[in-house]
């Protein structure tokens, strides 16, 4: 537990990034928290989730081309995958992996790591 005190803005952040059960944007944590506290700023979301990520609590989910999105450390530590709605701009978590990746990397080479990003449209947007 940090020796800050919680305010009633990060308390809301907090609940936000829990509740989703997504990697949200800045401006998503933005919309999201203005729902509870309609005068939050977007200083201060950016003020949290510096904070959230020094502490541990949650971690970037980066976005080739685009603004990193941020989830909870405990999601983002089991493997998983993200799927990426082109019409909202929206992330998604995807459970599983396709396995066999081995097989793609050339001859010498290992594979170390890989992430996997699927794109379309979410089911709200189709």
């Amino acid at each position: 537990m940090t020796s800050q005190r919680e305010t009633k803005q990060l308390h809301a952040i907090r609940t936000v990034i829990e509740k989703a059960k997504r990697p949200l944007s800045i401006n998503e944590l933005h919309e999201l928290a203005k729902k509870d506290i309609e005068s939050i700023g977007l200083r201060t979301i950016y003020r949290a989730v510096r904070r959230f990520e020094t502490e541990g609590e949650i971690v970037s989910v980066p976005v080739p081309g685009g603004s990193d999105r941020y989830e909870l450390k405990s999601v983002a530590a089991k493997h998983h995958h993200h799927f990426h709605c082109t019409a909202c701009d929206s992330f998604f978590d995807i459970h599983g992996c396709p396995g066999g990746l081995k097989k793609l990397v050339p001859e010498g080479f290992k594979l170390e790591h890989h992430d996997l990003t699927l794109s379309g449209l979410c089911a709200s947007c189709a």
